[in-house]
């Protein structure tokens, strides 16, 4: 019996890197675990592993989360099947060389980090209040200390640099995890985040160019998937943070963000402008 038995989590991004390294770890601490994948083949290759290297009860299911529908109906279909979660992993996350726009015209990179956490964690959230004391756990980013918040381009139209947007979106993740978890008070329901390390996931995969030179430069000095999914399971599962709520933390411990991502007037802004964005796709 795991510390994890008869808890029920959800991890998302989680058929490759740090996601599918959560998701194994939960596994094995006995929670039943559920995954979620853009791609079908490579979600029911995850599931198979899973099923080999755990006993977990497993499920899946598949979205697209840049697409505020796909998370709509990904929210629907899960809450329909299970009354009851007891941890959130937003996992899932992208950087992109070039600016792209999702389905619903929004920056690719923002839309996925922290949009498609937002929008995830509200539909879920029924659930998650039922199966109080629960968790959520946003996998944010150091990347963060770079990042500032425009309010007038948060679309990046004005001009494009993949690593200041990568950085935005992670200081949006911390600042949206700390109003998150000042509107969770009460509830039973905690919010916490973290810094994975630098880790040698699917990031790079696929990339050209300067991109590819830098991930396979960046190799030799990150850290492995499963080292980087140790914090992420920590604040899942450890009974040290139990109660605990809105803090960021590195290694397995509670660390300061950026004066950027302390300043509750922005997080409450940043809520504020993510629901009419969401509002504005999904009605």
């Amino acid at each position: 019996m795991g510390i994890l038995s008869g808890k029920r989590v959800l991890v998302t991004g989680a058929t490759a890197g740090i996601g599918f390294e959560t998701a194994k770890a939960l596994g094995l601490l006995g929670a039943d675990v559920i995954i979620v994948g853009r791609n079908a083949q490579k979600t029911q290759a995850a599931l198979d592993e899973l099923k080999r290297l755990t006993q977990a009860n497993l499920d899946s299911f598949l979205a697209d989360l840049s697409s505020l529908a796909d998370i709509a109906r990904l929210g629907r279909e899960v809450l329909a099947k299970y009354d009851q979660l007891h941890v959130l992993v937003n996992n899932a996350g992208a950087i992109n060389p070039s600016r792209e726009l999702t389905v619903d015209g929004y920056e690719r990179t923002f839309a996925t980090n922290h949009l498609g956490y937002f929008a995830l964690t509200q539909a879920l959230l029924p659930a998650l209040e039922a199966a109080a004391p629960s968790r959520i756990v946003n996998v944010a980013s150091e990347a963060h200390r770079g990042g500032q918040l425009d309010f007038d381009d948060l679309m990046a139209e004005r001009g494009y640099s993949a690593f200041p947007v990568y950085a935005r979106s992670k200081l949006a993740n911390i600042l949206y995890t700390r109003e998150l978890a000042r509107r969770l008070e009460g509830t039973g329901v905690t919010a916490n985040c973290l810094h994975p390390g630098v880790v040698d996931s699917q990031f790079m995969k696929g990339k050209t160019g300067l991109w590819k030179l830098f991930g396979q430069i960046g190799g030799l000095f990150m850290i492995s998937s499963e080292a980087g999914a140790k914090t992420s399971v920590y604040l899942a599962a450890s009974p040290e943070v139990q109660g605990v709520s809105g803090q960021y933390f590195d290694k397995c411990r509670s660390k300061k963000p950026t004066a950027r991502a302390q300043d509750d007037d922005v997080a409450k802004r940043l809520w504020d402008v993510s629901e009419k964005l969401v509002a504005a796709k999904l009605g």
